[in-house]
């Protein structure tokens, strides 16, 4: 990290990462401490824009809605006040009884609540980030993070008890000088500007849940537990039923 982080002051600077995680012990043997230094050191050497979704990474193991889960990802774009602004949203999804998964507003889950092998649980977590363009202060932005569990809701999450259900949310819309001693001044959007905003996080939100369950594969994991992908066809199929799926021209 110090590496790729250069520090441009007098002084050695600090690099002081953010770690976030879900409990992956129902396919993975989580005290077999299997991630050795060399796989994290692949990991920082391989951050890219481009990215896998699904069952890689801290996505291998997620299971949501007793189906496969794992990293999925969704943005918007929106007018503000004249100006194209962005909010993206990423996923780790580990929570959900199967019974709760709703895709635009269609009870999915309840549908497919015989299909395959089911993993019954209540209890789960998810890590949800929040990144937006917008120039928002961090009030603004835990306002915008507070969004995202009405996302969440969306897509059936009932936060149950046990569920770890984390919003971290943040702007690249002006940077702070780390050295320094002068006055610093930003711009930041006026309350009364965020509605969009609030409509895209919750949008995207939803939509990266959706995503890493229609990204992820079957997975069999420890002691021989399947976890299954989610039926896509079947989903689809179901959705068109209920006149609910929008297909692009």
């Amino acid at each position: 990290m110090l590496d790729q982080n250069e520090d441009i002051g007098v002084t050695t600077g600090s690099v002081n990462p953010v770690v976030m995680e879900c409990n992956d012990s129902y396919l993975n043997d989580l005290r077999g401490r299997h991630v050795e230094a060399e796989h994290v050191f692949e990991a920082l050497e391989k951050a890219s824009d481009e990215f896998e979704l699904g069952s890689v990474g801290a996505g291998t193991g997620m299971v949501a809605f007793e189906f496969k889960g794992g990293i999925g990802t969704s943005s918007r774009v929106v007018d503000v006040g004249g100006e194209e602004l962005t909010v993206g949203s990423l996923v780790l999804s580990n929570f959900g009884r199967r019974e709760d998964l709703t895709i635009n507003g269609v009870p999915v889950g309840l549908l497919l609540r015989d299909y395959g092998h089911r993993k019954l649980r209540t209890k789960g977590s998810i890590i949800m980030l929040v990144a937006t363009d917008a120039p928002l202060t961090h009030r603004q932005l835990k306002r915008l993070a507070r969004r995202a569990i009405i996302g969440l809701a969306r897509a059936g999450g009932k936060s149950y008890n046990g569920s770890g259900d984390i919003v971290l949310a943040f702007s690249i819309g002006y940077r702070i000088p780390h050295y320094g001693k002068e006055k610093i001044r930003v711009d930041v959007l006026k309350d009364s500007l965020m509605n969009s905003l609030f409509a895209a996080a919750i949008e995207s939100i939803e939509e990266a849940i959706i995503d890493s369950l229609f990204t992820s594969e079957t997975m069999e994991g420890r002691d021989h537990h399947v976890v299954d992908a989610i039926p896509s066809e079947k989903v689809v199929d179901i959705l068109k039923s209920r006149k609910a799926l929008r297909l692009a021209d």
